[in-house]
C-alpha cells in the first residue's frame, strides 16, 4: 500500500514529468478552453495563453517551461503558424500588392523603431546598445492571430496579404540585426560574418524555392496513392527548411514561412492535403504553442517593486502605439477603412516568438537586465490579447460585410445553391474530375458535388450500379477529406448522353464536367460520339475537359476568347472559376481575346491575375498557340451555331488544339448562352460575325 501511495506522489508530484499525463493536460485544456470562452464570446487563443499562464511554472507550476516535450510542441506550433502563412498566402494578390506589403513592411519596421529606442535610452536611462535592442523588439510580432482569420476563411484577403507579407519583411530585418548587433557586442561586425549570412542566404533561398518545389512534383506525381505519405513530405520540408536556415544564423520561423511559400502554389486551398495541414495545426500544434506562450508570463513580476510596473507598461504601451501608428499610415496611405486598419493592427500588434527571442538573446549576452525581460513577458501576454480581440472584432465585420453584399446571379443562379456534375464513363479513367471539381466548386456552396454513373439497361444493370458506386468510394473519400459533401448518382439509359442531359435537368445542376470525347474504349467512344448532342441539347454550362496530367503541375492558364463572348449569359460564371481556379493553383491568367472582352472581365473581378495578349486573327486560329508554353493549362472558350459568340472556326477548334498539344490539359468551356434571335429582339445593333 505505501508503495502505492509512493507511486501516486511521484506521478502526481509538481511539475509533473510523465509525459502521459502532461500530455493529458494539455489536450484537456485544448479541449475545455475554448468550450468555455465561446459562452463569453471570447476568442479561445486567450483562453489558451491564460491557461498556459495558470498551469506554468508561475502559477500553479503543473507543467514546466524546461520540460523536453513542452519546448518540441512550442517550436513546432510556432514554425506552423508560419509555414500556414505562407502556404495561405495569395500569391497572385501578394504579387500584385508587394508594393504594399514592402510599404507596410516599412511602416511597422520604421516606426516602432523610431518611437522605442528615444523612450529606452532617454526616458528608461538604458545605453544605445541596450535601447536600440530594446527598439528592434518592438518591431517584430508574431501572427498568434493568425488562426483568427485562417478559421473565418479571410485568409486570402488582400489586407491579410500584405500584413503576411510586411511581417516576414520586418521579422527578417530584425533578426539580421540582432545578429549584427550580437556580433558587434563579441567583438565587433566583420567581412567573414556577413559574408557568411549572405551565403547561407544564398544557398538556403536556391534550395527551398528551386530545389523543394521541384522535388514536390515529383514526389506528389508519385505518391499520390498514398494519401498520408503527402502530408510527412510536407512536415519534413517544413522542420528541414527551419533547421537549414538556423544553420546560418538566423531563427528557424523565417525557414517555416519560406517553405510555405515553397509549396504555395503545389497545393491548392480546397485540397484535402491543405484540409490535413489546417487541421493538425489548428487542433494540436498551434495551440499548444499558444499554452507555452503563456508559461512565459511571470504575474508575480509585477509585485517586485515600481521599477518593474514601470518598464513593463512604458514597453507594452511603446509597442501597441508603434504598431497602431504603422496600420494607421497603411490605412491612410492605401486609403483603407477603419475596419481594414483594425485587421492589419490585430494580425501586427501581438509579440511572442520574435519577440522573446530577441530579448532572451540580448539578457543572456548581458546586453538588457531583468527589468526588460520581465517586462518583455509582460508585454506578450497584454500584446496577445489585445490582438486577439482586435483581430476577431475587425474579422467578424469583414465575413458580415462580404456575406451581406449581394451575390451575382447570372445563369448558375447564387452561389450557395451552385451545383456540380461530374459524369464518370469509366471509374478507372476518372483522371482529374473530381479534383477539378473540388477546386471549382465555391465553399458557400450547400450542395455537394455530384459523381454521376450512366449504366445501360440490360439483364446486368443492377450488378453494374453496385460495381460502380464501390470504384468510386475512394473519390468520395477524397472530397471528404477536404470538407467537401459529395453523393453518387447512379440511373440506368439506353445512351450515356439521354442519361447525363436527364439527370442535368433533373438536379437542376449548374455546371457539369465533361471527359474529352475520343479516349480509348467502348464506353468512352459512346460517350463521345454523342458529345456533340449533350453540347447543343443541354443548356447547362459545359466543362469538356482533358485533365491527364495533376493540375498542381501547371504553371499558368491560357484562356482564349472569341468576339462577343462577354454577351453570353453564362460569362460571369466562366470568369469566376477561371479566378478560382487561378487562385487555388497560384498561377497566373493569360487572356487571348478581343480588347472589349478584357474590360468585361476587369469590371467582373477586378482583383483577377491575368495578362491580356489581343487575339482576332480568327481566319488562322492556330496562330494562338505561339504564345503557349510547355506548363499551359489552355481553357478555350467556345460556342455552338445559334449563339451569339459562334464563329464556325470554332467547331473544329478543339480537334485542332488537340492536336497541336496533345500533352497538355486542355478545358473547353461551353457557356449557358443567350440565343441568337432573343438577342436580335433586344439590341438590333449587334454585328455576329
Amino acid at each position: 500500500m505505501e508503495t502505492f501511495q509512493a507511486e501516486i506522489q511521484h506521478h502526481f508530484a509538481l511539475p509533473f514529468t510523465n509525459p502521459v499525463l502532461i500530455f493529458a493536460v494539455l489536450l484537456f485544456i485544448v479541449l475545455l478552453a475554448p468550450i468555455l470562452l465561446k459562452r463569453l464570446n471570447v476568442p479561445s487563443i486567450i483562453g489558451l495563453i491564460v491557461a498556459g499562464v495558470i498551469i506554468g511554472p508561475y502559477g500553479l507550476n503543473w507543467i514546466s517551461n524546461s520540460h523536453a516535450g513542452m519546448q518540441m510542441f512550442s517550436t513546432i506550433g510556432l514554425l506552423y503558424i508560419m509555414f500556414i502563412a505562407g502556404l495561405e498566402l495569395d500569391l497572385g494578390e501578394f504579387k500584385l500588392n508587394r508594393n504594399k506589403s514592402l510599404t507596410f513592411g516599412f511602416y511597422t519596421f520604421i516606426i516602432p523603431l523610431i518611437i522605442g529606442f528615444p523612450v529606452c535610452y532617454y526616458l528608461l536611462g538604458y545605453d544605445a546598445n541596450a535601447s536600440f535592442l530594446t527598439a528592434s523588439m518592438f518591431s517584430t510580432h508574431t501572427l498568434v492571430a493568425y488562426p483568427i482569420v485562417s478559421r473565418m476563411g479571410i485568409a486570402r484577403n488582400q489586407t491579410v496579404a500584405i500584413t503576411v507579407g510586411g511581417t516576414i519583411f520586418t521579422d527578417t530585418a530584425v533578426l539580421i540585426i540582432l545578429a549584427i548587433i550580437l556580433s558587434n557586442s563579441t567583438g565587433g561586425v566583420n567581412p567573414a560574418f556577413l559574408a557568411r549570412l549572405l551565403i547561407s542566404l544564398i544557398i538556403f533561398s536556391v534550395i527551398i524555392f528551386v530545389l523543394v518545389p521541384r522535388f514536390a512534383k515529383w514526389f506528389f506525381k508519385r505518391a499520390a496513392p498514398e494519401k498520408y505519405s503527402t502530408f510527412i513530405f510536407v512536415l519534413f520540408v517544413v522542420f528541414a527548411a527551419g533547421f537549414l536556415v538556423e544553420l546560418g544564423g538566423i531563427e528557424p520561423i523565417i525557414g517555416a514561412f519560406a517553405a510555405g511559400l515553397a509549396l504555395n502554389r503545389l497545393i491548392p486551398h480546397s485540397s484535402a492535403l491543405m484540409n490535413r495541414i489546417e487541421f493538425f495545426g489548428n487542433a494540436l500544434f498551434i495551440p499548444l504553442f499558444l499554452i507555452s506562450v503563456g508559461m512565459l508570463v511571470d504575474v508575480s513580476v509585477l509585485l517586485d517593486g515600481p521599477w518593474t510596473l514601470i518598464v513593463a507598461l512604458t514597453l507594452t504601451v511603446v509597442a501597441l502605439v508603434g504598431k497602431w501608428l504603422a496600420a494607421w499610415a497603411t490605412q491612410k496611405t492605401f486609403r483603407y477603412t477603419s475596419t481594414q486598419r483594425d485587421l492589419i493592427f490585430g494580425l501586427s500588434s501581438s509579440h511572442a516568438a520574435a519577440t522573446l527571442a530577441i530579448i532572451l538573446v540580448g539578457y543572456r549576452a548581458g546586453i538588457l537586465d531583468v527589468y526588460i525581460l520581465n517586462g518583455t513577458i509582460i508585454l506578450i501576454l497584454i500584446t496577445c490579447i489585445i490582438a486577439s480581440v482586435s483581430t476577431q472584432r475587425a474579422a467578424r465585420k469583414i465575413v458580415i460585410r462580404e456575406e451581406s453584399e449581394p451575390l451575382s446571379t447570372d445563369s448558375m443562379g447564387e452561389f450557395a445553391q451552385e451545383k456540380i456534375l461530374v459524369p464518370i464513363a469509366n471509374p478507372t479513367n476518372i483522371g482529374q474530375h473530381v479534383e477539378l471539381a473540388l477546386l471549382l466548386k465555391d465553399k458557400g456552396s450547400v450542395n455537394p458535388v455530384s459523381l454521376l454513373g450512366v449504366v445501360p439497361n440490360n439483364e446486368e444493370a443492377e450488378k453494374n450500379i453496385v460495381s460502380f458506386r464501390k470504384q468510386l468510394q475512394d473519390f468520395v473519400s477524397t472530397a471528404t477529406a477536404a470538407e467537401v459533401n459529395v453523393d453518387i448518382i447512379t440511373t440506368i439509359d439506353h445512351s450515356p448522353a439521354d442519361g447525363i442531359m436527364r439527370t442535368a435537368r433533373e438536379t437542376m445542376t449548374d455546371i457539369v464536367i465533361l471527359g474529352w470525347p475520343g479516349r480509348a474504349g467502348l464506353w468512352d467512344k459512346l460517350l463521345g460520339e454523342k458529345i456533340e448532342m449533350i453540347i447543343k441539347s443541354t443548356d447547362k454550362n459545359l466543362f469538356v475537359c482533358h485533365l491527364d496530367q495533376n493540375l498542381i503541375l501547371n504553371k499558368r492558364i491560357v484562356v482564349i476568347t472569341p468576339p462577343l463572348v462577354e454577351k453570353e449569359d453564362g460569362f460571369g460564371m466562366w470568369v469566376n472559376k477561371v479566378t478560382k481556379l487561378s487562385s487555388e493553383l497560384s498561377i497566373p491568367v493569360l487572356h487571348l481575346g478581343d480588347l472589349d472582352t478584357r474590360a468585361a472581365m476587369l469590371e467582373q473581378n477586378k482583383s483577377v491575375n491575368f495578362t491580356f495578349e489581343p487575339f482576332t486573327d480568327w481566319n488562322n486560329p492556330m496562330s494562338c498557340g505561339d504564345m503557349i508554353k510547355k506548363d499551359d493549362l489552355i481553357l478555350l472558350v467556345s460556342a455552338h451555331p445559334g449563339y451569339i459568340s459562334h464563329i464556325p472556326v470554332l467547331e473544329s477548334l478543339p480537334t485542332r488544339i488537340e492536336n497541336r498539344f496533345p500533352d497538355h490539359n486542355r478545358i473547353v468551356v461551353y457557356p449557358k448562352q443567350h440565343q441568337v434571335d432573343q438577342l436580335i429582339e433586344s439590341d438590333d445593333h449587334i454585328f455576329i460575325p
